[in-house]
């Protein structure tokens, strides 16, 4: 079986958690853009998306989905969205597509947070995908060194800049071992607009597609 195919049964199962009339936070990547077609195609009709960057703006218009601005909607029903790493407490690594500011902000916003992966990105421990850092401009070489003294190696992401007008700092090399505490002491770094870790913010079920069909994981499971 195919990685796709994977992601498609884990944006499959996602329709299950939405229902007619919600007001729906949709997130980026390649397993959401599935979801999104599965949607559009056979979903229940939604009354309206937030979305968390223009690529999937751009797709949920093509199919005719109303695409409407958070501080309009207020507070979400749910919000589906991909990771790049999920761990067994469900906390993610978020941000390979460079839309982690949006997409943080939507998740807060948000009732439920469902999270769609293929088996391939479900870890034991944070830190193998780099971790993407959104930083305004002026800040980078400052907030490059200030990584460096936490044990990290940040990598600029070249030719890239954010729906925000920022860069992004891909890491390696920090230790993530409790990711609460290292998003809480990345985000006291002046500089830094988002992390791309949704640890004190995780995903509320985990949909995990495999071979074998769909695994659900909730808090507390592991």
């Amino acid at each position: 079986m195919s990685q796709d195919d994977a992601k498609r049964r884990a944006a499959e199962a996602a329709l299950t958690h939405v229902h007619e009339g919600d007001v729906l936070g949709v997130g980026t990547g390649s397993t959401v853009n599935i979801f999104i077609d599965l949607l559009a195609s056979r979903g229940p009709g939604i009354r309206a998306a937030v979305s968390s960057s223009e690529a999937s703006t751009e797709r949920l218009r093509s199919h005719r989905i109303a695409v409407t601005d958070l501080n309009e909607a207020g507070g979400l029903d749910c919000y589906i969205d991909g990771a790049d790493e999920a761990d067994p407490h469900l906390r993610l690594i978020k941000g390979g597509g460079g839309a982690l500011t949006r997409e943080k902000i939507v998740a807060e916003a948000s009732r439920r947070f469902v999270c769609i992966v293929d088996e391939s990105k479900c870890v034991r421990v944070l830190g193998a995908f780099p971790l993407p850092v959104e930083v305004i401009p002026m800040a980078r070489s400052m907030v490059a060194r200030k990584l460096v003294a936490l044990g990290g190696r940040p990598v600029l992401r070249e030719g890239v800049t954010t729906d925000n007008g920022n860069v992004i700092l891909d890491v390696t090399g920090i230790d993530l071992t409790d990711p609460v505490a290292m998003e809480r002491t990345l985000n006291q770094i002046p500089g830094i607009v988002t992390v791309g870790l949704f640890a004190r913010r995780a995903a509320d079920v985990l949909l995990v597609g495999s071979a074998s069909g769909v695994d659900i994981r909730r808090p507390g499971d592991h």
